[in-house]
């Protein structure tokens, strides 16, 4: 008899609407059938908690360096120590902002920058549409709210996926892995206007969010 695989163990965070529940919905969805996931709010930091995860995932959300203070604060360190000792870490929109160096401060070489604010962004605005990007070598449009542009010296990471000006906007550095839109979007973020219906990606996102994270895994 063939033995059942074992999941890895996926510690999924979750504290609306800074870590938003449509987001972390949308992880589960995407990545489920192939991870346990747990899901933990700001109570519960603690190293047995952490210590058990394989990987540990900040979700998209609304906030800010203020809200990141007053959410994490020192429990800061626990995802530090965490990762040092082997676990993954995977942010997503403002998850993937929280990994550098003024928060939890996990990657070398670069940071995360409002793509909004990059050169030749074509949108310069923060609201819910879709960016084109090209994942590999293939072109798509992937949801996006004020994502960030992984910025700085690209021979210290992985890239995985592209803004159309080509600014990174997946990659992997080490145990982290950060993608700046939003893969995990779900049929009803797109149900808002006429314009996003038509772009909606049949959950074929959610299958590069997993590869994006079976990479991290493997790394």
């Amino acid at each position: 008899m063939a033995k059942r695989k074992i999941k890895p163990k996926m510690a999924l965070f979750l504290n609306h609407p800074e870590c938003s529940a449509q987001s972390a919905v949308g992880i589960y969805e995407a990545l489920s059938s192939q991870y346990d996931i747990t899901m933990f709010d700001r109570t519960q930091f603690d190293k047995s908690l952490l210590r058990r995860a394989d990987i540990i995932v900040f979700p998209g959300g609304l906030g800010d360096s203020e809200t990141f203070h007053n959410l994490i604060g020192d429990n800061k360190y626990y995802i530090k120590e965490t990762i040092n000792q082997g676990s993954r870490y995977l942010g997503i929109c403002m998850g993937a902002y929280w990994a550098t160096h003024y928060y939890f401060d996990l990657v070398d070489g670069f940071t995360a920058l409002q793509y909004i604010k990059r050169p030749r962004s074509g949108i310069k605005r923060s609201y819910g549409t879709t960016v084109p990007i090209r994942w590999y070598y293939e072109n798509t449009e992937m949801y996006f709210y004020d994502g960030c542009a992984l910025i700085g010296d690209e021979s210290k990471f992985y890239t995985v996926a592209r803004y159309k000006n080509n600014d990174p906007m997946a990659v992997i550095q080490g145990r982290v892995g950060l993608i700046g839109c939003h893969p995990e979007s779900m049929k009803s973020w797109y149900n808002t206007s006429t314009g996003l219906k038509v772009k909606w990606h049949e959950n074929y996102h959610h299958k590069l969010l997993l590869d994006f994270t079976n990479l991290l895994m493997e790394s």
